[in-house]
């Protein structure tokens, strides 16, 4: 198949080196010494006691990639626009694009069920009309990576990763299934769902409940579970991000699990990529991560004073930094 990876960072660097090791025509979107580096040598993914390498065609912008049969956008959902600036020349009436992020996505309206609560705006009209809907699969990504230099993406938890994929609207369609049919075939484990929205709010209940808090406090996951003060307030807030999932029509707790069980890592040791952004300096997803789930709250009326004001002091905390701007600035 021919599949581009957008964003070939440490998530999708791990997508595209499994895929081209096995055969598959792969392209990448990348940019600086990462994309230098996969021009020259390709890409390399240490996973576990294996180092597997493949061959990608590298590039800076999708212009002169062609039509491909899947696209996964593998960028921060706060980079979406220049995927959807550059989106056209990859898409043809076949294709699938899949977007893999952390937080609320851009897509939750699309395709939701009329039982269902509506949610809050959520800003997406440049992807709106990049794609037509049924193009649009959401990935939820389980998996631990980091770019250990240009070129060499490292998997902190080999054996134990997973992407659930479904389409917008829940349709178990060919597309979806020839998608998982693929995934696993590359070793990235995707069990069936016949409900998306609820892999999107098991994995942020898992963002909220760390993330923010080893963001807040520079501290590892290992180091933040293993403080009784930031432990119960990790508890606190999981328990606030299930009740506003409910409230939405949404029971978290049912989603699929990793193949060792539970949506864990077992990479305790790791520091979310929310905070591995503070510390490089890169533009940070606060709107999808933080802003958004406290909107979903406040429009379904569920208490969150735990989680609303971890966010505030996430966003301050970006803000002094300058990377983050509050919408009203």
């Amino acid at each position: 198949m021919k599949i581009c990876v957008f964003g070939a960072g440490a998530v999708g660097g791990h997508f595209a080196a499994k895929f081209a090791a096995r055969g598959h025509e792969v392209s990448v979107v990348a940019r600086g010494a990462h994309l230098e580096a996969m021009r020259d040598r390709g890409i390399t993914l240490v996973h576990g006691n294996d180092t597997i390498r493949g061959r990608v065609r590298a590039v800076d912008r999708a212009a002169g990639l062609g039509v491909q049969d899947f696209v996964f956008v593998t960028l921060k959902a706060n980079l979406l626009g220049a995927f959807a600036e550059q989106a056209g020349p990859l898409l043809g009436s076949g294709t699938g694009v899949v977007f893999a992020q952390n937080g609320i996505p851009w897509w939750y309206p699309i395709g939701l069920s009329p039982s269902r609560p509506r949610p809050p705006s959520l800003s997406s009209a440049n992807l709106e009309r990049s794609m037509q809907k049924s193009q649009v699969i959401g990935g939820v990504v389980y998996s631990a990576n980091e770019v250990r230099e240009p070129g060499v993406i490292v998997n902190n938890v080999p054996g134990n990763n997973m992407l659930v994929v479904g389409q917008a609207d829940d349709a178990d369609s060919p597309l979806i299934r020839k998608l998982r049919v693929a995934l696993n075939e590359v070793d990235l484990y995707s069990p069936p769902t016949s409900d998306i929205r609820q892999v999107v709010w098991a994995k942020l209940v898992q963002n909220l409940s760390t993330a923010a808090l080893c963001t807040l406090t520079g501290s590892t996951v290992k180091e933040v579970r293993g403080d009784p003060g930031l432990a119960e307030l990790s508890t606190k807030i999981a328990v606030e991000a299930k009740a506003i999932a409910r409230a939405h029509g949404v029971d978290a707790e049912q989603a699929p699990a990793r193949p060792s069980g539970g949506q864990s890592a077992g990479a305790i040791a790791h520091k979310p990529s929310l905070l591995q952004d503070y510390e490089r300096g890169r533009p940070m997803e606060i709107d999808a991560l933080l802003v958004a789930p406290v909107e979903f709250a406040r429009a379904a009326k569920v208490p969150a004073p735990t989680l609303e004001a971890i966010a505030a002091l996430v966003v301050f905390k970006a803000c002094a930094k300058g990377l983050y701007s509050r919408a009203a600035d």
